[in-house]
């Protein structure tokens, strides 16, 4: 009898991507892992929209905005064990450098001052559509209940192998060697 594939789902948030990368960087163990997981709501398969209940989401960044925020509740929701996935995610990252500035500078220096700024046509964007900047940049942890996480910008991708093999075991990353998780 053939056992069921536990479902993965995988975002990235405010970040720039690398934890995905590491990701791909298990290179042919990406085949080993199609064979024990569904891919769900993930750039590595393209689905936008959650399409059953996952067993383990990823969550790649912080949360710098409205959409963000929206993006994240909803992996809570939709997946019974959450994972923030490198230090954007864990504790804001470089994106978390903008805390301690008032949001209204940061769009001043942006869109009216700043050095590669056209002053001739410049304006702050002002559309419903655009996600409204939080006041700082949030750990995942700061918004919804995390259930582990895997430091590193980016964490190697042996540490996202190894993690993901304990969690589709149904083991705790706390059994993870400590030498993946440790930086010198």
């Amino acid at each position: 009898m053939k056992k069921k594939k536990l479902v993965l789902a995988t975002t990235s948030l405010a970040g720039c991507f690398g934890c995905h990368m590491s990701l791909l960087d298990i290179d042919e163990r990406i085949l080993d892992l199609v064979e024990l997981v569904t891919f769900d709501k993930s750039p590595i398969d393209d689905i936008k929209e959650f399409t059953q209940m996952c067993d383990i989401g990823l969550i790649e960044g912080g949360c710098c905005n409205s959409e963000n925020v929206r993006v994240l509740r909803d992996f809570r929701k939709h997946c019974k064990i959450l994972v923030s996935v490198g230090q954007c995610a864990i504790t804001g990252g470089l994106p978390a450098l903008r805390n301690g500035i008032p949001v209204a500078e940061l769009f001043k220096e942006a869109f009216l001052t700043g050095p590669t700024v056209d002053s001739k046509s410049s304006q702050i964007p002002n559309d419903e559509e655009i996600p409204m900047l939080l006041d700082r940049v949030y750990p995942c942890h700061e918004i919804v209940k995390i259930d582990g996480y895997l430091p590193g910008c980016p964490p190697r991708a042996d540490l996202l192998w190894e993690a993901l093999n304990l969690l589709i075991a149904g083991k705790s990353l706390d059994e993870l060697n400590f030498d993946l998780v440790r930086y010198d």
